[in-house]
């Protein structure tokens, strides 16, 4: 039996589109994890934005970055090549304007640049001499023909072509066409661009300034002007009060004022003097222990006044430049009024009580965390209203109290619904936890966080940590370096006395642009509760009224430094930035050195400007050691001479590559030099 023939078919495949463009672009910046949320600047901040671009031989390419600004502008900004072998193509741009903006990154044959480095080798060898005059010839006479170019470019081209094409021309007048200035110049604004391929459009979320750069105080308003009576009673203070304290915050530089929780403190399971079960009739209880008889998140505690006081507080902080930043902190005390009208809102254990907040094996008896799976529509409808009450009254900057401990996704909800018609509402998350959800927080929407500087005191932790918030993740995470906290108190502020509290205000100041303090840090207040991080006789728990005044008489308290430390950020752009930070070294295992540099073109006065810290890291000694320094990183030239100006001493020297630099640690630990490079 014959075997049978199969019959034919035909298969049609769909054609393969390639994912590549003509000329490969790779990893533009900024991005944050391929998109998935939009990048993060605030406006005046320079970005660097970079690709990876390259194509198939040897012909040279180029790049460049076409930004778009929110009110639909585009501009086009050239892209330098990055360090050799990398194809990678770089350029720093200051986004202005705060809103959406999309850049694209366009790489292209350079076609120019490809002819004059082929030209000048084989020409210089005489092989292909006439052909490579040729080519140009007809380069320069396509460019010549493009009308979008300016006709006085047209005719510089048309002319250089004739030149190419004059074989009785002298050699080194065709020769010289290659490196001359006018069509370099014509080239780098408008490029000979063949081939090409265009990034899709991504997202670059430019916000207020004030959500990347301020420097940030602390103070309990309850502590300003509270004062004990003979029976050892207290008498709160109050908005009225505390506003008092105002000019002297804003004198020190300060331009944000954060208030703990001013919400009514619950009765049951009050904590007492260094956070102890057992408080006294007058104990005022934690501010964190939120809601009572007087009203939860939406109601003023009555001992520290009523609406139009607090109204009058905001009112004071404005007229000497302070922006008020209130706390959120999303828990209740058991006296809370959701307790009763939702209990759904928290966990109820199998004994019938409701969980309290822990960290094992601490227990915080006096809060229950709101457990958000537990009728998440009924929660999210509350704390919106909550946030949006206080912004009704002219809040605009929210501290938020361990957010580590709430849904990712509650929080990119609620910022994300907040920012939609009130983009200048700024959260700063108190994120004290892992890697992963710290960054996570600031990749749904915190504007700003706090991070793991307080505990980085070694010149390596330094670097690694400073480096990486300026590098790794910059594009979406803001760090507020906060040197001290009611409930943080390190080790090296304990036994590092006076010298220590300069190290850290002066490392915070000018290393990121945010940064902050708890008031008392300029009384130098070291004494911990033994056992503890944290202040002995903590404000947290009772009123700690300060003698500001007397101390400042006494020459015992760091404001003016700290004034000092607020200048030199006011008056030097460069320490307004968060990317530029440049290590150097030192011989000296305790000296840490870095600069912050930025170009004339962003400073807004025309000339560039620099800044070099050296500080002593050991609070307990003299050092002197060997500083070098990379002048490229700002501008210099190896070998080349610097005047530079200590910001906080005022003297003067000439410094060079290495210089010799001794710290006391009892007089003046740090050196803030402004730099001027000598011609």
């Amino acid at each position: 039996m014959p075997k049978s023939v199969p019959q034919s078919s035909t298969v049609v495949e769909a054609e393969l589109v390639p994912s590549i463009g003509r000329i490969p672009i790779l990893a533009p910046t900024p991005l944050v994890d391929g998109g998935r949320w939009a990048a993060k600047a605030f406006a005046g901040e320079v970005v660097p934005f970079g690709a990876t671009a390259f194509r198939e031989g040897h012909d040279l390419i180029g790049a460049e970055l076409l930004l778009t600004d929110p009110a639909g502008a585009t501009t086009t900004h050239r892209m330098a090549p990055g360090a050799p072998g990398t194809d990678r193509f770089e350029v720093e741009v200051q986004l202005a304007t705060q809103g959406a903006w999309t850049y694209r990154v366009r790489a292209f044959a350079d076609e120019f640049a490809t002819w004059e480095h082929n030209a000048s080798v084989k020409i210089a060898a005489g092989v292909d001499v006439e052909l490579m005059y040729l080519i140009g010839a007809q380069l320069f006479e396509a460019a010549a023909s493009d009308k979008q170019r300016p006709l006085k470019d047209r005719k510089a081209l048309a002319a250089r072509a004739s030149i190419l094409r004059d074989s009785a021309a002298a050699p080194e007048v065709r020769f010289a066409v290659l490196d001359d200035p006018q069509v370099l110049a014509i080239a780098a604004r408008q490029p000979f661009a063949g081939l090409s391929s265009t990034t899709e459009p991504l997202i670059i979320r430019v916000e207020r300034t004030r959500a990347g750069m301020g420097s940030w105080y602390e103070f309990f308003p309850r502590s300003e002007g509270a004062k004990r009576r003979p029976d050892g009673s207290w008498v709160s203070g109050t908005f009225r009060t505390a506003a008092k304290r105002l000019p002297a915050v804003a004198a020190m530089g300060f331009d944000v004022l954060y208030l703990p929780p001013i919400h009514p403190i619950g009765e049951t399971f009050r904590k007492g003097p260094n956070n102890t079960l057992t408080p006294g009739e007058h104990d005022p209880g934690s501010p964190w222990a939120i809601g009572g008889a007087a009203g939860g998140h939406d109601a003023i505690h009555p001992e520290l006044g009523t609406v139009k006081d607090f109204s009058f507080f905001l009112s004071q902080a404005e007229k000497v430049g302070l922006e008020v930043a209130l706390d959120l902190a999303l828990q209740a005390s058991p006296d809370h009024p959701w307790v009763t009208e939702h209990p759904e809102w928290f966990t109820t254990l199998p004994d019938g009580t409701i969980a309290y907040a822990e960290n094992p094996p601490k227990k915080y008896q006096d809060i229950y965390p709101v457990n958000f799976d537990n009728d998440p529509e009924g929660i999210r409808a509350e704390v919106l209203r909550i946030v949006r009450y206080w912004m009704s009254l002219g809040v605009r900057i929210f501290r938020v109290d361990n957010p580590h401990t709430k849904p990712l996704d509650f929080w990119e909800w609620l910022i994300g619904t907040i920012n939609r018609t009130a983009p200048d509402v700024v959260f700063l998350a108190e994120a004290f936890t892992r890697p992963a959800l710290l960054q996570g927080l600031a990749k749904v929407g915190f504007q700003q966080s706090y991070t793991y500087f307080t505990w980085r005191n070694t010149k390596e932790e330094l670097e690694e940590f400073l480096g990486a918030a300026a590098t790794e993740t910059a594009d979406f995470l803001r760090p507020n370096l906060f040197v001290n906290t009611p409930d943080i108190l390190t080790e090296y502020l304990q036994f590092g006395g006076r010298a220590a509290y300069k190290v850290r205000a002066a490392i915070a100041a000018t290393a990121a642009p945010t940064w902050g303090v708890y008031a008392g840090y300029e009384l130098v207040e070291n004494v911990a509760r033994p056992g503890a991080e944290e202040n002995i006789d903590s404000e947290k728990f009772e009123f700690r009224p300060r003698e500001w005044a007397k101390a400042e008489a006494a020459g015992a308290s760091l404001a003016p430094y700290l004034t000092l430390l607020n200048d030199a950020r006011r008056q030097h752009p460069a320490l307004r930035q968060l990317r530029n930070i440049r290590f150097h070294w030192s011989d000296d295992e305790q000296i840490l050195v870095y600069s912050k540099h930025l170009d004339a073109a962003f400073t807004g006065t025309g000339a560039a400007d620099t800044i070099i810290v050296v500080a002593n890291l050991d609070p307990h000694s003299v050092r002197q050691t060997m500083v070098h320094l990379d002048q490229t990183m700002f501008g210099g030239v190896q070998g080349g001479s610097l005047d530079v100006t200590d910001l906080i001493t005022g003297a003067e020297w000439i410094w060079t590559d290495s210089n010799f630099v001794k710290l006391d640690a009892f007089t003046e630990p740090v050196h803030i030099l402004n730099v001027r490079i000598r011609p």
